[in-house]
C-alpha cells in the first residue's frame, strides 16, 4: 500500500500537466500513488498520461463537473495514509513530499501542514504581498479574510476528511476557501518556511481570475453559521463564542463590499439582499432562541 496518495486533477491542461507529473515523480520519497483525475478535458491530455510508463499512475476520467468533484473522486480512491494535492498548473521541488511525510509523522495529532511556495506569474518570479503571508498552527481568523492556504501544499493526514467531510461540489469557485475555513475552525495547520512548490499562475482559464468571489465567500460563511458554529443550545450564546463573533464580522465585510458591488452594476434587490443579510441572519437566531424559550415556559 503506498504511504501517500497524490492527487492531480486536471481540465483541458495538457500543456502544464506533463511537467507538474514530472514534478511528482521525480520526488526523493516514492512510497506514492499519482492519481489523475481528468475532469472531462477535450484536449491531449489522456495522450500525456499514457505517455509515462509508471506503474504508480492511476488515471481516472469523469465527465465534466468541476474541481470539487474531481478532487473527492480521487480522495475516495486513494489507498494512502496521507493525502497531497497537485494543480496541473503547478510544480513541485524533490523534497516537497519527503519533508511533509517526516513532519506528519513527528506526532500522532498532526493532521495537515503546508509549504512556502514560489510565485511565478506569465513566467516571471514575483513577491506575494505581505497580506498573502502564510500564518502556522491556529489561522481561522486570517483565513475568513482570504485564502492562505494552497491545495498544492498542503498534505494530510486522510482522516481529517473523515472529520470535516469533502469537497463541497455546488461551488464552481472558492471551493478551496469553504475547505480551509472548515479546517482551520477545528484544527491548526503547520506551515514548513521551506519553499516547496512553484504555484503558477496568469493563465485565463484559472478560477481565482473569476469575478463575484466574495459572493461564494459568503455562502461558505454561512454554512458555518448553518453547521458548524450553531451546535449550542443557545444560537445567541454562540454569538458569545470568539469564532463565532469573527465570522459575523467577516461576513458583515464582505456582504457590503459585494452589496456596494452590486449597487454600481445596477443590481438593487441583489445589493439589498446582501447588505441585510447579516442584519437578518442575527434576527433569525434571535426569533429561534426567543420561541425556544417560550417553548420551555
Amino acid at each position: 500500500m503506498p504511504k501517500i496518495s497524490v492527487i492531480i486533477p486536471t481540465y483541458n491542461r495538457g500543456h502544464f500537466l506533463k511537467e507538474a507529473i514530472n514534478s511528482v515523480l521525480h520526488q526523493t520519497y516514492s512510497e506514492f500513488e499519482l492519481i489523475i483525475v481528468d475532469d472531462g478535458s477535450q484536449d491531449d491530455t489522456p495522450k500525456v498520461v499514457k505517455s509515462f510508463k509508471d506503474r504508480r499512475i492511476r488515471y481516472i476520467y469523469c465527465p465534466h463537473q468541476g474541481v470539487s468533484h474531481a478532487r473527492n473522486v480521487g480522495i475516495k480512491n486513494a489507498q494512502g495514509e496521507f493525502i497531497a494535492f497537485l494543480d496541473s498548473d503547478d510544480l513541485w521541488l524533490p523534497k516537497k513530499l519527503e519533508i511533509q511525510k517526516n513532519f506528519l509523522t513527528q506526532a500522532s495529532n498532526l493532521l495537515i501542514c503546508q509549504t512556502e511556495e514560489v510565485w511565478v506569474r506569465n513566467g516571471r518570479r514575483v513577491n506575494p504581498k505581505k497580506y498573502h503571508r502564510k500564518p502556522s498552527g491556529r489561522m481561522f481568523n486570517q483565513s475568513l479574510r482570504r485564502c492562505l492556504i494552497s491545495p498544492s501544499a498542503v498534505m494530510m493526514h486522510r482522516r481529517l476528511f473523515e472529520t470535516i467531510g469533502l469537497f463541497d461540489e455546488q461551488m464552481p469557485v472558492c471551493e478551496d476557501y469553504d475547505m480551509w475555513l472548515r479546517v482551520t475552525l477545528r484544527f491548526p495547520v503547520y506551515l514548513i518556511p521551506q519553499a516547496l512548490v512553484v504555484k503558477r499562475g496568469g493563465h485565463a482559464d484559472q478560477l481565482s481570475r473569476r469575478t463575484g468571489l466574495d459572493k461564494w465567500r459568503i455562502r461558505s460563511i454561512l454554512k458555518l453559521f448553518n453547521n458548524e458554529l450553531s451546535r449550542s443550545q443557545s444560537k445567541m450564546d454562540a454569538f458569545r463564542n470568539e469564532a463565532t463573533n469573527l465570522a459575523f464580522q467577516e461576513l458583515i465585510y464582505k456582504c457590503q463590499i459585494y452589496g456596494q458591488g452590486c449597487l454600481k452594476r445596477g443590481k438593487g434587490l441583489e445589493a439589498l439582499f446582501y447588505l441585510t443579510l447579516p442584519e437578518t441572519l442575527y434576527l433569525k437566531f434571535l426569533l429561534q432562541d426567543l420561541f425556544s424559550s417560550q417553548g420551555e415556559s
